[in-house]
């Protein structure tokens, strides 16, 4: 198993720093009795305040709960700080810490968890509710958090939603955003959300000034969009 963390301690001060990066668990934890007890014997090796630095787009949700299970456990003050992504599997360990902060330009994503499934249609549906009882687990971790509904959780894992530090503050998913507050006016827009936003004005503004019908404008509109 090839290690995803790494632990450093301040000679000073003795604070310890447990730095995740990369693919939580590039193999199943598993059937793994010794991965976690590793994990969990560096984590238990020294006491006082931890930091945790992430910067992971996800994995295994297993190892995940795993993790967030012992550092929500854990004696000490446990800060966590996203200097990168905390997609997926990443964003429930996240929800482990006393203190979230992000920064201002790193992302956090939530969406619903997948696996490969094999066989017949019984065994498709046990893969089915199998998947939406790991979906109420990690809404367990959002909600503990954010106190946010969980039928809003769950809309918000339905449709794949990443947010900024601005976003990921203001539903609750972090407590602050290193080295303060953006402008609120600061916002992250997809290309593909650009141009529907521009193509719809145009829509509405030539069908108007032009007299021309609708359907003749968007078919106009659809030719352009395929040079963009």
């Amino acid at each position: 198993m090839k290690k995803f963390w790494n632990w450093k301690k301040d000679a000073e001060t003795s604070e310890r720093t447990l730095f995740l990066n990369g693919a939580i668990a590039e193999e199943s934890w598993f059937d793994d009795d010794v991965t976690p007890q590793l994990f969990k014997a560096e984590l238990d090796s020294g006491e006082g305040d931890i930091t945790v630095w992430i910067n992971s787009p996800g994995g295994d949700c297993i190892a995940a709960a795993q993790i967030y299970n012992m550092l929500f456990d854990y004696k000490g003050k446990v800060t966590v700080k996203i200097d990168g992504i905390a997609a997926s599997a990443a964003s429930v360990i996240a929800m482990a810490g006393d203190v979230v902060m992000m920064s201002p330009v790193s992302m956090l994503m939530i969406h619903n968890p997948a696996t490969i499934a094999m066989g017949d249609h019984n065994e498709m549906q046990k893969a089915i509710e199998q998947l939406s009882e790991v979906k109420e687990s990690i809404i367990n971790a959002y909600e503990i958090k954010t106190g946010l509904p969980r039928k809003q959780l769950a809309k918000l894992m339905d449709e794949e939603t990443w947010m900024n530090a601005n976003k990921a503050l203001e539903l609750g998913f972090i407590d602050e955003i290193i080295g303060g507050k953006m402008p609120e006016n600061s916002v992250i827009i997809s290309e593909k959300t650009a141009v529907n936003s521009l193509v719809n004005k145009l829509e509405s503004n030539f069908a108007k000034s032009e007299g021309r019908s609708v359907n003749e404008i968007r078919e106009r509109l659809d030719l352009m969009k395929k040079f963009i």
